[in-house]
């Protein structure tokens, strides 16, 4: 089917209560895996490209990898641009078909997040492409702090930007190899009462399964963006492959290996969020 826009799929997830997977996309691979596994779960996804994907594959490449993808399955594939820092790489975007854009403004001062941010919704727009937003800072493991999102900031953010989604800091953590993050479910909350818009966790690999999934299911979270865990599994598979077949070297014939796994993977993630069985 056609790409599906960020607001397509999760306008749904915010009415039923579940949440929407935003796979993190490193190559081919992945992403044909990501949708298989969507479809064996039939469910809706989301293909992020994100910036260490983007300095590894030009967007144009991208673009044209999402859209076949979507062309040719049966469930909702939204082509995502994540973490965009220019209006000109989110422009990009849009021009190149993707179906929605983020732009990242989390380092900003509030009033200029919201102005670049509105400026971006209102380009989106006119092409039928949705915007995710952010507020607060999620920093990264061994790296940069996160700075919680505060709720007055995130109702003002909501409400002058117009985005469809707003990526929220509530002790989530980016590239986190553990599942032992604690989501602040009291600044959750706070969040909430004060907005209505689809909420979305960066970094969602750091929160455990049963945690996402009572998220999806009785909260405003309706994304959860996922990569460092299935990057686990791409990665252990292949040095298991290459370990049990010394003599392959054959590209397409080892990464045919890994795909299973990674598919695998994939469908769990789609499961803890609820998600199965949408479409």
């Amino acid at each position: 089917m056609p790409l599906a826009t960020l607001a397509n799929v999760l306008g749904p997830a915010m009415a039923h209560g579940y949440a929407v997977a935003g796979m993190v996309v490193l190559g081919w691979e992945d992403a044909w895996a990501f949708v298989q596994a969507a479809e064996a779960e039939r469910a809706p996804v989301i293909l992020q490209a994100g910036p260490a994907c983007r300095a590894h594959t030009p967007l144009p490449v991208l673009a044209a990898m999402f859209r076949t993808l979507a062309e040719r399955s049966p469930v909702p594939v939204v082509a995502h641009l994540d973490h965009g820092h220019s209006a000109e790489e989110c422009q990009e975007a849009i021009d190149l078909g993707f179906s929605s854009v983020m732009f990242d403004g989390s380092r900003l001062p509030l009033s200029e997040n919201i102005a670049r941010t509105a400026a971006i919704v209102k380009r989106a727009a006119a092409s039928g492409v949705s915007v995710e937003g952010e507020i607060g800072i999620v920093g990264y493991a061994g790296g940069d702090r996160s700075q919680g999102t505060d709720p007055e900031e995130a109702r003002q953010f909501a409400e002058q930007t117009g985005v469809t989604a707003m990526a929220i800091s509530v002790g989530n953590v980016h590239l986190q190899r553990g599942s032992e993050g604690e989501v602040d479910t009291a600044r959750l909350r706070a969040i909430e009462a004060v907005t209505s818009i689809p909420l979305v966790i960066h970094g969602g690999s750091g929160i455990a399964a049963a945690t996402r999934r009572d998220l999806s299911m009785t909260s405003n979270i309706c994304k959860f963006n996922v990569g460092t865990e299935v990057r686990a599994v791409f990665g252990n598979t292949l040095r298991k492959v290459l370990a049990e077949h010394p003599e392959e070297f054959d590209r397409v014939a080892i990464l045919g290996k890994v795909i299973p796994d990674l598919r695998e993977a994939t469908r769990g993630v789609l499961r803890s969020l609820d998600s199965q069985g949408r479409t």
